[in-house]
């Protein structure tokens, strides 16, 4: 710069020179004497130099000037490099995305935040603020025009806000939207500058953990939380409790956090060996369940179930344990009413078998002496009509109680064997014994009868029982045929998922199941106004397919037919 100097003010005294030279000659034209000439060309030349000198003093301060513009310029061009090095690292490190607001021109820009973060291409990016409102969430939108034109007007410098912007494919994500006001001379604004951060994820952590906080304060069961740490052998101290721990202890939070449940779980009738048992676990970071008798602030007892469970930090320590108890009295109560229920019934079920058994066996020898002096009567002849008759009805009425003591009979063989001896049984020959037991019925009234055992052939059973049970369903198909149409039984045995399904069907008058539904398995129970209908057979059926751990279940259609099915584990 200092050479550039020189050479103008060097430019300038030649030019000067050369210009007064030209004039000179030009006056020596008009002027004869040298004296003159020589004296006002010396004045010139002297002239030149000192305006030469003073124009190079000039230059140099213009020139000091612009070096320090010029160094100043240079300064705040490496600081705005500087800056704007460290905007984009700033932004890399925050993922924020940035933009920049001309309030007057309506003119905005984004960093490259806006693609990483919401997914535009910078040529689908708006210009106006007009962009940026229309991508607000519509819930939010108005809100939050409001409250930034607000923060204009009122002038502050710090605004901030949170709401939902749309991404390109058309999700929200929620954010936190931060900015910095900048004003002219006069006070009014001309520009924002902003970062937006993404909080998605904080803000579904949060609506987790107010669903958490609700699902705490409205539970019935009482929970609290302690310390993670305990001394000298007790239950750490309680950092929280809920609501409802307050309605079953009566303790309130002032009066409970910062100290130990053993407070309200001692007493003189709590189970010492279930509190060890509670120690043992927290001393091992264990989970524990327990059952005891605790006690309220007014000294109430009351049964509680407590369980311990340890919470675990990202480090594996133990950071807190957290109780959930429930008041089990009234299921305590239940419970010991279950068990006197169940003991009175157990005496009670002795007690019937007692009668049971004297009625089946103290009055069959009476009632056989009955019946065998019955016979003897007959052979004696009676020519008094009436006496016949009370001797008929007499012999009749002795009979049928025969017969009932006699059902009565198989009824508690049935109950006082429920675990009946198994065997590998043949479907095939169990049928050949039963067809041979109702041979005369089955050829008088030739029934069309379809079985199918190939599937299962052998059943784990008991022989007698299934014998007795098919020979009941059999005779009943045969008792209860329909006039109307050829009698026809199917008996279909079947494997499905390690069951044994026998399905027994027949075409008969069929049994009204609307009114007689809950009655079919009853003992004593009649559908149908025959006279050797006793109301017993499908009472033994039911009792002995159960002894056998089985299952029984039936569908009929009055004047369609009856399908029996039964289920047993093969």
């Amino acid at each position: 710069m200092k050479s550039k100097t020189i050479q103008i003010t060097l430019i300038y005294i030649i030019i000067s020179l050369f210009m007064a030279i030209i004039c000179h000659k030009l006056l020596t034209t008009f002027i004869s004497s040298k004296e003159y000439f020589y004296l006002f060309f010396l004045k010139d030349i002297l002239f030149i130099l000192i305006t030469g000198l003073i124009f190079k003093y000039i230059l140099s301060k213009n020139e000091s000037k612009n070096i320090a513009v010029f160094e100043k310029l240079k300064q705040t061009n490496e600081e705005i490099k500087e800056s704007n090095e460290k905007y984009d690292i700033v932004a890399k490190a925050t993922s924020d995305t940035i933009w920049d607001w001309k309030i007057q021109k309506d003119s905005i820009g984004w960093n490259k935040g806006i693609e990483s973060v919401f997914g535009y291409k910078q040529k689908e990016v708006g210009k106006t603020s007009k962009w940026w409102f229309d991508k607000i969430h519509p819930e939010d939108s108005i809100r939050m025009s409001i409250k930034l034109y607000s923060f204009i007007e009122q002038k502050t410098e710090k605004w901030q806000d949170q709401y939902r912007f749309r991404c390109a494919d058309g999700t929200y994500k929620y954010v936190l939207d931060r900015g910095f006001l900048l004003k002219d001379e006069n006070g009014r604004a001309i520009r924002m500058i902003g970062a937006i951060q993404d909080i998605t994820k904080q803000k579904e952590e949060e609506q987790r953990l107010k669903l958490l906080e609700t699902v705490i304060t409205q539970s019935k069961d009482s929970i609290l939380i302690t310390e993670a740490n305990s001394a000298n052998g007790r239950i750490p101290k309680i950092v929280y409790i809920n609501p409802a721990f307050s309605q079953m202890s009566g303790y309130q939070p002032n009066e409970i956090i910062g100290k130990s449940t053993n407070i309200f779980n001692k007493g003189p009738n709590s189970d010492s060996e279930e509190l060890k048992k509670l120690l043992r676990a927290i001393k091992n970071e264990e989970e524990c369940l327990i059952e005891t008798i605790s006690y309220t602030k007014q000294k109430e007892e009351y049964w509680v179930r407590f369980s311990m469970i340890p919470i675990f930090n990202n480090e594996g320590i133990i950071s807190h344990w957290i109780s959930i108890q429930r008041d089990i009295t009234d299921e305590k109560k239940l419970e010991t009413e279950k068990e006197h229920l169940i003991r009175e019934l157990t005496q009670n079920n002795k007690d019937l078998k007692q009668f049971s058994y004297i009625t089946s066996h103290n009055l069959r020898a009476p009632l056989s002496n009955l019946i065998g002096l019955l016979n003897l009567i007959e052979d004696i002849p009676v020519e008094n009509p009436e006496l016949e008759e009370i001797l008929t009805g007499f012999n009749k009425s002795t009979h049928l109680l025969n017969e009932t003591i006699n059902d009565l009979v198989k009824v508690i063989i049935i109950k006082d064997n429920p675990s009946m001896q198994k065997e590998e049984v043949s479907l095939k020959e169990v049928f050949e014994n039963v067809f041979s037991q109702l041979s005369f019925q089955i050829e008088l009234h030739k029934p069309i009868i379809k079985l199918k055992f190939d599937k299962v052939p052998l059943l784990n059973t008991n022989k007698a029982y299934i014998e007795s049970i098919l020979l009941n369903l059999l005779t009943n198909s045969i008792k209860y045929k329909s006039e109307n149409r050829k009698l026809k039984i199917s008996i279909l045995a079947e494997q499905i998922d390690h069951k044994a399904v026998l399905t027994f069907k027949d075409n008969g008058i069929g049994i009204d199941l609307e009114r007689n539904g809950d009655k079919v398995f009853g003992l004593y129970q009649r559908f149908h106004n025959y006279p050797d209908s006793k109301g017993l057979g499908l009472y033994l059926v039911k009792s002995q397919v159960e002894t056998m751990g089985g299952t029984i279940s039936i569908e009929s259609e009055v004047n369609k037919g009856t399908t029996f099915t039964i289920t047993f584990k093969n």
